[in-house]
């Protein structure tokens, strides 16, 4: 699988819309932030019709048009009317210091914790980087 986004997701490989208890919206979401962090929909790139989208990843529509809603109610996207969506300029650094703080807050203390009581030195652990 890809690497970690957001809570377990996996950008490139997204989990099955049924397999978790997160929202679908919000994992639809992830989905998309995971693509324009990545460079898939750089900047100024137009993202996938809601239609497309939702078809794509075997969604409901209404559910797609809710996760877009966000991205452009929190300015990472703007629309074009009869045209597209289209990522704005900076969406991806927006996005990248989000997902850096989400990590560091929620996910790295516990993974952290396992590390110290595994033992494990950062020479192990650059080994397998």
């Amino acid at each position: 699988m890809g690497a970690p986004l957001y809570r377990g997701l996996y950008y490139g490989n997204i989990a099955p819309m049924s397999s978790s208890s997160r929202p679908v919206y919000l994992r639809l979401r992830d989905e998309i932030a995971a693509g324009i962090i990545d460079g898939r929909y750089p900047e100024g790139a137009v993202l996938p019709s809601v239609r497309a989208f939702a078809t794509e990843q075997g969604a409901n529509p209404l559910t797609v048009a809710k996760a877009y809603q966000q991205f452009q109610d929190e300015g990472l996207v703007t629309v074009q009317r009869g045209i597209g969506m289209f990522v704005a300029p900076g969406a991806a650094t927006a996005l990248l210091a989000r997902e850096r703080q989400t990590f560091l807050r929620d996910e790295w203390p516990e993974i952290a914790g396992r590390i110290r009581r595994l033992g494990l030195s950062l020479a192990d652990l650059a080994e397998l980087a």
